[in-house]
């Protein structure tokens, strides 16, 4: 049986243990603020990111990989493992190009090479669960097609919701205008953000008050999920885990959370949302 290696990106925001433990092969975005570029994960963490956006004035931007950054990498996993069937997944295409480099990439390895390349149409942690769940079947020796019917599966059970804690960054990249944003912070109004079907981030709901709105996400949960009690859960935050704890305490009483993974969400949406947001995806157990 042929061995699947897993593939990502750093958008995935999986826990350092879970890839080392599972063997995934990450591939960087870039971010640059001003003149300094980092490869995000690699020279600069999700802690350093949040600091240094604090102190900028202006928004920093990113970069996908280049289709060479991606050939690199197949290459040197086809290398390594003759014969085997490559799965790679990534940030949905509608928020990145990453996608678009990396089936690039397919078309320009000269050899015979079984590689899939999977729009996950999700971002951060949202998607990094599929890749989580990929490399488990992966090394049970799942084929290929049938870890990708699995994810596709998955997904189609999986639910997620992002509470802005700030209207400031949302502002600065020109999605909401600064009245908005003025009037929405004096208000205390904490957006819930979700993504759609095509992989865009979307406005939910806008609630006052921190607490109200973790419990209108669960409610979301809820109306989701109906008939669904027991759930696996994973949380994202930016760099302060602290914050995802009240949430779990609220979600604990409606649902039994029969798992938890915490993930640290990274630049590329930490760029839009800002620091204090917390995301949580949901799928039944």
């Amino acid at each position: 049986m042929n061995k699947t290696v897993i593939v990502t990106d750093s958008t995935a925001d999986i826990p350092a243990d879970l890839v080392k433990q599972h063997n995934i092969h990450i591939v960087p975005l870039r971010l640059m603020f001003g003149e300094e570029t980092y490869l995000d994960g690699v020279e600069i963490s999700a802690g350093e990111f949040y600091k240094k956006l604090i102190q900028s004035t202006q928004l920093p931007t990113t970069s996908q990989p280049s289709p060479a950054d991606f050939v690199a990498v197949y290459e040197s996993i086809l290398d390594r493992y003759p014969g085997c069937s490559i799965i790679s997944i990534h940030i949905s295409s509608g928020l990145s190009g990453t996608y678009q480099s990396a089936l690039l990439a397919t078309s320009l390895i000269e050899r015979d090479a079984d590689i899939t390349v999977w729009d996950t149409k999700s971002a951060s942690y949202g998607f990094g669960l599929f890749v989580v769940h990929a490399a488990r079947l992966a090394e049970e020796g799942a084929a290929a097609a049938d870890i990708v019917a699995s994810l596709e599966e998955l997904r189609s059970k999986r639910r997620l919701y992002f509470l802005v804690d700030t209207l400031e960054y949302l502002q600065k990249g020109g999605r909401i205008g600064k009245a908005s944003a003025v009037l929405g912070t004096l208000l205390n109004i904490k957006p819930i953000l979700s993504i759609d079907d095509e992989g865009i981030i979307f406005p939910v709901e806008k609630v006052r008050g921190r607490k109200k709105a973790t419990a209108r996400m669960i409610e979301l949960f809820q109306q989701d999920l109906p008939g669904v009690r027991h759930i696996k859960v994973a949380v994202g935050h930016t760099a302060d885990r602290s914050l995802v704890e009240d949430f779990l305490q609220q979600l604990s009483a409606v649902f039994t959370v029969e798992d938890v993974v915490y993930s640290e969400i990274g630049p590329v949406i930490g760029t839009h949302v800002g620091p204090g947001t917390i995301a949580a995806y949901i799928w039944p157990a």
